[in-house]
């Protein structure tokens, strides 16, 4: 049995080709759920849905995100509406009081719907009513994700985080204090980042079923540290799981480059240093280390070098392969 920790695109592209190398029966994947938002009313789950859609076999992996031929019929028109109608558009966070109004919901991650600043496709979105239902009908997220889990044929077994809910906030230099999604989509990361906040971390937990995925051996594949690996840490309960298993990290630099994604401009926000050194601070936890083989950082654990770049399924199983070669070393 083993356990991947997923969060933005990193962790997904692993799992793309980790089937030839781990079997599927005996893998669970931990998705980071501090990048959700409510939109509209609907609950949007973006880590659980790339792992969602990716093992459904209907990922869009041009842009891993949503899925694969979608229609954008509903939110061209909700785009005309506004424009008719004379209404801003841009994220549009609903009122304090509105933001923990209803379900259990961790504040500024709920947005009205109006020129929605998410492109959600028409099929996507009926994954996020089906979910947002399913809750509202007083079933756990847990137990929503295994449902849908189900209707896409998923081989893996996919876990949400926690049950309770998160909120990544990130406070800027000059543009205030924003959620995840408006840093990452609308502004394109382009705010100086201050700090990193996980808010409602501290009252949420994780599940019995996550506990027991993390008494398996543990994968982290290579996410970013502080948006997609983060909200879990900061889970007291979690990152104490992680210290009592055997972790493997591949990291999502080679020495001071990253491959894709805001994660150097976050890492330095929260004191980091934005490379793979970085990263092992950041990753106290992490028993061994796979690195590309162009990366000579030199560590205080187990290292084991490949071509780490995912580009293809067999780049996957590559890096899967030293996933579990560095895994034997420490187990």
């Amino acid at each position: 049995m083993v356990t991947f920790l997923a969060g933005g695109t990193g962790t997904p592209k692993l799992l793309d080709g980790a089937a030839e190398v781990f079997d599927p029966a005996e893998t669970t994947v931990v998705a980071n759920t501090g990048d959700d938002v409510e939109l509209g009313g609907h609950l949007v789950c973006p880590d659980l849905d790339t792992v969602l859609f990716s093992g459904g076999g209907v990922l869009d992996t041009d842009r891993w995100w949503g899925i694969a031929g979608d229609t954008t019929e509903t939110d061209d028109e909700l785009h005309r509406l506004a424009d008719a109608a004379g209404l801003e558009p841009g994220p549009r966070y609903l009122s304090l009081e509105a933001q923990t109004a209803g379900r259990d919901i961790a504040r500024w991650r709920r947005f009205s719907g109006i020129a929605e600043f998410m492109e959600i496709g028409d099929r996507d979105r009926a994954v996020h009513i089906t979910r947002t239902s399913l809750l509202d009908e007083g079933n756990s997220l847990t137990e929503v994700t295994r449902t849908l889990a189900d209707a896409f044929d998923l081989d893996v077994s996919l876990l949400p985080m926690s049950d309770d809910p998160v909120a990544t906030l990130i406070h800027t230099e000059n543009s205030g204090v924003m959620h995840f999604q408006e840093y990452w989509v609308h502004h394109r990361a382009e705010p100086e980042v201050r700090d990193v906040e996980f808010r409602g971390a501290d009252e949420a937990s994780i599940t019995p079923e996550v506990a027991d995925a993390l008494s398996d051996p543990v994968v982290v594949g290579p996410s970013n540290p502080v948006t997609s690996i983060g909200p879990m840490l900061a889970l007291d309960d979690f990152a104490a799981a992680l210290a009592d298993t055997p972790v493997v990290a591949v990291s999502p630099f080679v020495e001071d480059t990253v491959f894709s994604g805001p994660a150097a401009d976050l890492m330095a926000g929260i004191g980091y240093d934005p490379s793979t050194a970085g990263v092992a601070e950041a990753y106290p936890f992490a028993d061994a280390f796979v690195l590309d083989d162009e990366d000579g950082t030199d560590l205080d654990r187990p290292v084991v070098r490949t071509d780490t770049r995912i580009d293809t399924p067999e780049d996957a199983t590559r890096v899967a392969r030293a996933v579990r070669e560095a895994l034997a070393e420490v187990s």
